[in-house]
């Protein structure tokens, strides 16, 4: 077996889709299920602070760096039975993704392109285009660092909902092995299209199904559109993905943000709104981030929107940490002032806030 990576005031920041951060005190490279535990273990049993990295396009590390140590997960499986896939938490997703369209297999042929490992999936119920992996995950195979032994998860005591889950709702007690998949065989065909913007590019109505690398490749074109797959060479793609979450607004809440929406852009402005269940509406922070004027390409700074898509921040090549916290401040304090919503951060934080 091949023996865990380690090093002494590691750089952090080109583990990170941001490219930004300060050094680890120590990181530790893990390829197998038992040196993540051990890790973990050694870890929690001598009291240091532990980072979890996985293919670091959900993190924002401050400048200062970690002060303890942080563990890369870099274990590999790809296991397809039928249509049940058992993912090590490692992989990479979007390969991962690729792999099950070549199976012929349905169910996350949307979710094409997203950044980051298999493992981080589940944490943020990772979704797009009409599709989330809430949907096909039946299990999670994790270290429950509370209890001190592996533990397997159904889909119900993952408390999936909108980019959240019991994992993330509880960041320091589990740490993700594998992840396993019910996918469908739709004799090539993808699942039923639910996202309006992909059913239009391929020139079918919502409900249909079209073949899966079809699907695939048109969120593939799409995403790259918006900056969102990446590419070294491509700074607009020095990002997190989308930097905040499309917020979701009780009854009321909408009620109050229609009002200032009609206020400040005119009576007949309607603002993106969808079901979001038990009444609650749900909106989009790109629209948000837009009309209260921060458009593509914002900022003069080292730190800037995308030139792609406002819901990106980006490292131009030289920014810092706080370049970046300093424009995510400017544009949630913005929105809040122009249509009283407060932006909530998707990527997680390490040693700085909002």
């Amino acid at each position: 077996m091949q023996e865990r990576h380690e090093e002494h005031q590691a750089p952090l920041a080109p583990l990170t889709t941001f490219r930004l951060g300060g050094p680890a005190n120590r990181l530790i490279t893990a390829v197998t299920d038992d040196e993540v535990i051990a890790a973990v273990r050694e870890a929690d049993a001598a009291g240091t602070p532990l980072l979890i990295i996985g293919g670091g396009s959900n993190l924002v590390i401050g400048d200062k760096g970690f002060d303890g140590t942080a563990l890369r997960i870099a274990t590999r499986g790809f296991a397809l039975d039928g249509t049940r896939l058992e993912l090590a938490a490692g992989e990479n997703w979007s390969d991962a993704v690729a792999r099950t369209v070549e199976a012929g297999l349905a169910g996350v042929e949307c979710l094409a392109g997203i950044p980051g490992s298999a493992g981080a999936t589940p944490i943020q119920n990772v979704g797009a285009y009409g599709q989330e992996v809430a949907a096909t995950i039946t299990e999670v195979v994790a270290y429950d660092r509370r209890a001190e032994e592996t533990v397997t998860l159904t889909n119900a005591e993952c408390a999936f909902s909108y980019r959240h889950s019991r994992f993330k709702a509880q960041p320091d007690r589990y740490v993700v092995l594998r992840v396993r998949f019910a996918l469908e065989d739709a004799g090539g065909l993808s699942a039923p299209l639910k996202y309006p913007e992909t059913a239009r590019v391929l020139g079918v109505e919502a409900g249909q199904r079209v073949p899966a690398a079809t699907a695939r490749a048109t969120v593939l074109a799409l995403r790259a559109g918006k900056g969102m797959v990446l590419d070294a060479d491509d700074h607009d793609t020095w990002s997190a993905g989308s930097f905040f979450t499309n917020p979701v607004l009780t009854e009321a809440e909408h009620a109050a943000f229609v009002a200032r929406v009609h206020d400040r852009l005119g009576p007949d402005t309607a603002p993106p709104a969808f079901p979001a269940g038990d009444g609650r509406v749900k909106t989009s922070a790109a629209w948000l981030i837009d009309k209260a004027g921060f458009p593509k390409g914002y900022g003069t700074g080292p730190a800037r929107i995308s030139t792609k898509h406002t819901l990106a921040l980006t490292n131009r090549g030289e920014a810092t940490t706080e370049d970046l916290l300093a424009l995510a401040r400017e544009v949630r304090d913005g929105v809040h002032a122009a249509f009283g919503v407060t932006l909530v951060n998707e990527p997680v934080t390490v040693g700085v806030s909002l």
